[in-house]
């Protein structure tokens, strides 16, 4: 998934926008979003919209952002959500692999519940939202075959440090912050699942959009979160390989395959080796990816 975009459970007219505004995901959001007098009826809204699109033949994946499991109210949101049959749950302010190993068997008993089969539904986490938080990122391997992606905020994290802000002047993340961001691309490659970006507060301007998106890709993130419609087609362009890229992969790949067994092969006039390797077989099935669910 190059871009997630979320949306309050209980915005109507905002989901049927997002269906249509070319994100590959849509996260249906019942924590922050959403007032503590709304929940109940955001979770039945949430219900409703999941259902109504879980069988279109083509249509972005369906993730519903649940209260945090300190809340006393993941219960509630699980209960209401897992029958419409989301693709995945985001878990906001996880702390490490045992949050997402709580998450798993609570998902596995609404699965059975619901006739769903086991691990249908996937798990991402935000990974970086309290200060312990930061101290278990390494925790997330093995933590449960459901977790699919980490990804990381600053606003929650930012009240918890009880830090004034967490950008400067120039809209660049202050070095807590990118700590917290190197621990969730970290914690992703060692759990072997996806490393997505976290959001870009400003909307209207693209210019650090772009920017934020770029370092993300060339850091190892491989999608970006959104927060408007209008962000999704610069995240999209960014996160996806273009020609140039692909070809240069491929061609890589071919010349490691013209001399089996070597460490080191020469193209162009640049030596490049294993890591290289590995590197253009992984953009490579990224690309195929993005192609085929386009």
């Amino acid at each position: 998934m190059r871009s997630l975009l979320f949306v309050p459970a209980d915005a109507e007219k905002k989901l049927a926008k997002a269906m249509e505004c070319g994100a590959d995901a849509v996260i249906v959001d019942l924590e922050d979003s959403i007032a503590a007098d709304r929940k109940d009826a955001a979770r039945t809204a949430a219900a409703e919209f999941v259902a109504a699109v879980s069988e279109w033949p083509s249509r972005p994946r369906i993730l519903v952002r649940v209260n945090g499991l300190d809340t006393g109210l993941t219960d509630q949101d699980l209960d209401v959500v897992i029958p419409a049959r989301p693709d995945g749950i985001m878990l906001p302010k996880a702390e490490g692999g045992p949050a997402v190993m709580h998450l798993d068997a609570k998902l596995a008993v609404r699965e059975a519940v619901a006739g769903l089969s086991d691990g249908h539904v996937a798990v991402y986490a935000i990974a970086t939202e309290t200060a312990h938080a930061l101290f278990v990122a390494g925790s997330y391997r093995g933590a449960s075959r459901r977790l699919a992606g980490l990804t990381w905020g600053a606003e929650d994290l930012s009240v918890d440090l009880g830090a004034e802000a967490n950008r400067d002047d120039d809209g660049r993340f202050l070095d807590a912050f990118r700590l917290a961001r190197t621990l969730c691309l970290a914690a992703a490659a060692s759990a072997k699942v996806q490393a997505i970006d976290t959001v870009a507060v400003d909307f209207r301007d693209e210019a650090k959009l772009w920017r934020e998106c770029e370092e993300a890709r060339r850091d190892g993130f491989t999608g970006k979160m959104a927060i408007h419609p209008d962000q999704i087609g610069p995240i999209n362009a960014v996160f996806t390989p273009d020609p140039a890229q692909v070809a240069k992969a491929k061609a890589i790949v071919a010349a490691f395959a013209a001399q089996p067994g070597a460490g080191v092969v020469g193209l162009d006039g640049v030596m490049y080796d294993r890591p290289h390797l590995v590197r253009a077989l992984a953009l490579l099935a990224r690309a195929k990816e993005i192609d085929e669910t386009a």
